[in-house]
């Protein structure tokens, strides 16, 4: 059942779209992940998710409610970490997560959240003194206090280390089995491949793919990648020719191949028929951090298709 509907959803800043025509539906219990490069729409769309902006056109819905028209309503069940928040500056994190909770009929522990975030030697540290990474830990905290139904966590590990990161991923993996539905916009691909159930990918305002982090990869040009150092040379014309090859490429004596399994089983043939030895044969699947550049440099190539005919048309 979808806790969250988005449907054609647009919005603009003075004359220039940002969000053009979005739609997607979040299922309750689900992390749902938005991948897009920077200026795509990824924040205002969740924005308008959230309540924070109303949106010029299309509808928004969370577990049925209008995030503008019901905001108090919505405010119960949706927390929310936005990309950049500040809080009073002489505020202590105790006093933050203290006040927050008090916002929330039944609130979760805060301490117990903020032991887990690893905030608990701060508590009386005030807000101005945190560095950006506490500060990042401290807004997740507070998005969850309220024990919500649906949380946005928009750039959850941005300003995380790397043992930061992935204890923040085992701290949402733990808020989903609880029934929690998180939407989640991020940049670390690894992140999203980790996490996400399903993952939109928004491209100049536009969604230009929706499916799992597997059914995304699956798409992409040269989803399997084919490496290896050959006895001796091989023609450029051989290689183009393999099925399935999307691309060749020589990086210094080693030799590249992106394409399919069919391209791994004629790349052993050609070696067999020639007597050629591949040194170093690595073989590997693509990734979504691939998929994810493919998707979008084919939206920037359709762009630009449609304002050369645009131009050819007015010429």
């Amino acid at each position: 059942m979808a806790i969250i509907e988005a449907n054609g959803v647009r919005k603009a800043y003075a004359g220039r779209t940002v969000v053009d025509g979005v739609s997607f539906t979040v299922d309750e219990g689900e992390i749902f992940g938005i991948l897009g490069p920077n200026g795509a729409g990824k924040t205002t769309t969740v924005e308008c998710v959230g309540g924070l902006r109303a949106p010029d056109a299309g509808t928004v819905r969370v577990a049925g409610l209008d995030p503008v028209a019901d905001r108090e309503r919505v405010t119960r069940l949706l927390g929310a970490q936005l990309q950049e928040s500040e809080l009073q500056p002489k505020l202590t994190v105790a006093e933050a997560l203290e006040l927050y909770s008090a916002f929330y009929p039944d609130p979760a522990d805060w301490r117990q959240l903020a032991e887990r975030l690893g905030l608990h030697t701060k508590y009386g540290t005030r807000f101005a003194q945190l560095s950006g990474g506490q500060k990042q830990r401290l807004s997740i905290a507070l998005a969850l206090v309220g024990n919500p139904r649906v949380v946005i966590l928009d750039e959850l590990t941005t300003g995380l280390d790397p043992r930061a990161r992935r204890d923040t991923w085992e701290l949402i993996e733990d808020v989903r089995a609880g029934g929690v539905t998180v939407l989640l916009v991020t940049h670390f691909m690894e992140e999203a491949q980790h996490l996400c159930d399903r993952i939109a990918v928004i491209d100049r305002g536009k969604v230009v793919a929706l499916d799992t982090p597997s059914g995304l990869i699956g798409r992409a040009n040269g989803s399997t990648v084919i490496s290896f150092t050959p006895s001796r040379p091989l023609t450029g014309t051989e290689l183009a020719a393999l099925p399935g090859a999307v691309s060749v490429a020589h990086e210094d004596d080693r030799i590249v191949i992106s394409g399919s399994d069919e391209t791994v089983n004629a790349v052993i043939s050609l070696l067999a028929r020639h007597g050629i030895t591949a040194h170093r044969l690595r073989v590997s699947e693509a990734t979504l951090d691939d998929a994810f550049l493919d998707l979008t440099e084919r939206t920037e190539q359709t762009e630009q298709t449609k304002q050369t005919e645009r131009t050819e048309r007015v010429a």
